[in-house]
């Protein structure tokens, strides 16, 4: 493995000094080639980044494999510490966390600042604190007991998105870890920075070399190699269903158990009973991150008698968003991640105008910002089958459908492959019941939006995943669960 590259060790990103190469085995190793990284903000050039391969992501694993044995006899109060520690580096340099997600990725400098990033500290002190409390009592059976334990699983293969990339790898990471588990982490190639800070803040923490790994590159070439590699013992995956398809094959191949969130495409059923304002408030919020959310309520589904209404309210409040310059407080909504994906948003939005569909706002890119904007946008007079219904956009694109009855509100809000999460507005508190019974999603909000807790469940029904995170589902998936049985008292071995 080539230890040097042509392009530079570190790179600038709003003001911060970031290592571009991997992080494996407790140093930095370059590769023969980069990969450019730029901001969605200007479209400027951040960074050339270390471009992995095979030969990295097998680099990577050995040193997962050599550091497991030593990390997983640690004990649950040093792993734990150890976690605390990260946490602490983590807000210690939360402002440069946060402006170089923003540079990186887009989304608004004061949510990074307020919210995310203290998630990302908060994931390792939730699941170090978690770590000491799984313990279950034990239990007889005919005289016999039973004792449950959780034992560390192996090197963990975590390949992560870039919409929110390093809280959504931190919920990966520090659960991982906890359980005793070695990483190799694959951030996304148009979000990696915050990744290789992350090593940084790890191993200033005390966290063993080997213990945590990072490997940038693209899909195809080193996330690939990682999930084919017969030495993972866990995958755990952030994205897109035909991306899932390919890594739930290759860890098939060798049987290896995968944790798998996927898109979403999830309704936001208004009945007429409602707060509407609340509606209004609830359906704007999923605009938030430019519609880079897989939680996102992007199917608004409003009862036909409030329709008119509801649409003159959220028009009004929408139209007043301010998009713009996501590192600026006053900023609503910031750019699209990549023009890639731009383009893609925009391909939507196009074919469901052509098919009829009609824009109340938005409907294209921001003429006057231009880049990698796209203007809020909610699409009306569409058919219950048609792609922009069914199909995840990704973007600050919204439907509205109309609905008469309860029923038809269920059957419209279930009528996609996906399952992921829905939100109900409603003041009858048995509607409410009904309602969530019968939708098909893994988190269900009845007047609120985007309330989660680390103790809870979370993943997608049908195409939106496989498995949950959280609490003890995260340690479940990223540890063996063994269960030992001991005969009776005053037994006697026999030689």
């Amino acid at each position: 493995m080539s230890d040097r590259h042509d392009g530079p060790e570190a790179a600038m990103a709003a003001g911060v000094a970031v290592d571009t190469r991997h992080w494996i085995g407790g140093r930095r190793v370059a590769s023969a080639r980069t990969f450019p990284d730029h901001s969605p903000i200007d479209s400027s050039l951040l960074a050339e980044v270390a471009r992995g391969g095979a030969e990295e992501a097998a680099a990577a694993v050995t040193a997962a494999l050599a550091a497991f044995p030593a990390w997983a006899a640690t004990s649950r109060e040093d792993r734990a510490r150890v976690l605390h520690a990260i946490a602490d580096g983590v807000e210690k340099r939360i402002e440069e966390l946060a402006a170089v997600e923003t540079a990186d990725n887009g989304a608004l400098l004061r949510s990074h600042l307020r919210g995310v990033m203290p998630r990302v500290a908060q994931n390792f002190r939730f699941f170090a604190d978690w770590l000491l409390t799984i313990d279950r009592d034990d239990f007889e059976t005919r005289g016999h007991s039973n004792h449950i334990s959780w034992d560390p699983a192996g090197v963990c293969a975590l390949i992560t998105p870039w919409n929110a990339p390093l809280m959504l790898a931190t919920w990966k990471i520090a659960p991982a870890l906890a359980a005793g588990n070695t990483v190799v982490l694959k951030p996304a190639e148009w979000s990696p920075l915050t990744a290789s800070l992350l090593a940084d803040i790890a191993a200033a923490a005390g966290l063993p070399a080997g213990v945590l790994n990072v490997v940038q590159g693209y899909g195809e070439e080193v996330g690939a190699a990682l999930v084919s590699d017969p030495r993972v013992a866990r995958i755990g995956f952030t994205g897109s269903v035909p991306t899932a398809r390919h890594i739930a094959g290759a860890a098939a191949a060798n049987l290896v158990p995968v944790s798998l969130e996927l898109g979403g495409k999830s309704p936001l059923l208004v009945f007429a009973d409602c707060d509407l304002d609340l509606a209004v408030e609830l359906a704007v919020e999923q605009y938030d991150n430019a519609g880079q959310v897989c939680l996102a309520g992007t199917r608004l589904l409003v009862e036909s008698s409030v329709a008119e209404e509801f649409t003159r309210r959220f028009v009004a409040r929408a139209s007043a968003l301010r998009q713009g310059d996501p590192r600026e407080e006053a900023t609503d909504i910031g750019p699209n991640i990549h023009p890639e994906h731009l383009a893609r948003v925009d391909g939507f939005v196009r074919r469901a105008l052509a098919a009829g569909a009609r824009a109340v706002i938005g409907g294209g890119p921001h003429s006057e910002l231009g880049g990698l904007y796209y203007r809020p946008t909610l699409l009306t007079d569409v058919a219950p089958d048609a792609e922009i219904v069914t199909e995840e956009v990704f973007g600050p694109v919204l439907t509205l459908q109309t609905f008469d009855t309860e029923e038809e509100a269920v059957a419209l809000a279930n009528s996609t492959r996906f399952g992921l999460a829905a939100t109900v507005v409603t003041s009858d508190v048995a509607r409410a019941d009904r309602v969530t019974g019968q939708l098909v999603a893994g988190t269900v909000w009845v007047n609120c939006f985007f309330v989660r807790d680390l103790r809870a469940p979370f993943g997608g029904a049908r195409q939106s995943g496989v498995g949950r995170e959280g609490g003890d589902w995260s340690f479940d998936f990223y540890c063996d669960i063994k269960n030992t049985v001991t005969a009776p008292k005053g037994w006697q071995h026999r030689g």
